[in-house]
């Protein structure tokens, strides 16, 4: 499907704009159920710190999450960011984001990667991932089953590793971006009330762990960026969030 078209299609879309600078890279996402950020500071190829703002989150127990974020990362060193782990420990997102980081940390330029997922068409969805408004990689699925690219028709779309290492390194990072876009998506097509018992849910991150899930309420504004007038992170300047 050309790009022209997926923006013409309702569904899920998702921004995420990484800020270098002299010792910190600031990593920030929005998409229909999230609006947050990292700021890493570095020195001498260390984490010394890792901090999170989280603007819109689907949980009351999410802002427990960045002081474990915090203790994940801090004192690392760059390079082994990737390898750290505790990923089902911390929320997600945030754990993404400091990765993302790390993998820009030294960098000068702003990136700006957007993910567009078209609600499924005759049980087909097509999602498309762009860097700085270049299309980079599309992928389309059925009920999770890939179709499309032929190399990994016919593999979930929670299987895509093996694909995923063996791409260059800006497809590799785009790849992994896109596959997590796309699986969110899925999201869009579960009822509400379906998705508020955080208890149901496999403990995948912080919210779903057995001790905060027990205790979790769902909340938090959902965006149908397809039906407003808005852009994910439009009121981001990639340092500060403004009012909307």
């Amino acid at each position: 499907m050309d790009s022209a078209t997926l923006d013409t299609l309702p569904g899920f879309r998702r921004r995420v704009r990484v800020t270098p600078a002299p010792g910190q890279v600031i990593a920030a996402l929005e998409d229909d159920y999230h609006c947050m950020a990292v700021i890493l500071r570095h020195d001498d190829g260390i984490v010394t710190s890792v901090e999170s703002v989280m603007e819109r989150v689907p949980w009351t127990t999410c802002p427990g999450a960045p002081a474990v974020l915090a203790a994940t990362f801090t004192g690392v060193a760059l390079a082994d960011i990737p390898a750290r782990g505790e990923k089902k420990a911390n929320c997600t997102h945030l754990h993404d984001l400091t990765v993302l980081a790390a993998a820009h940390a030294g960098e000068t330029n702003t990136i700006i990667y957007d993910i567009v997922t078209c609600d499924p068409i005759d049980g087909l969805a097509t999602a498309e991932i762009r860097r700085d408004g270049m299309p980079l990689l599309q992928v389309a699925h059925r009920n999770h089953v890939m179709e499309a690219p032929i190399a990994i028709a016919g593999l979930s779309i929670m299987k895509l590793r093996d694909w995923i290492e063996g791409l260059d390194g800006p497809h590799r990072e785009a790849a992994k971006l896109l596959q997590w876009g796309a699986i969110l998506a899925n999201g869009r097509l579960i009822p509400m009330e379906r998705q508020s018992t955080a208890s149901r849910v496999p403990p995948n991150c912080f919210t779903f762990q057995p001790d905060n899930a027990a205790k979790a309420i769902r909340i938090g504004k959902v965006i149908d960026f397809t039906a407003a007038p808005l852009t994910p992170l439009d009121h981001f300047d990639g340092t500060n969030f403004a009012s909307r």
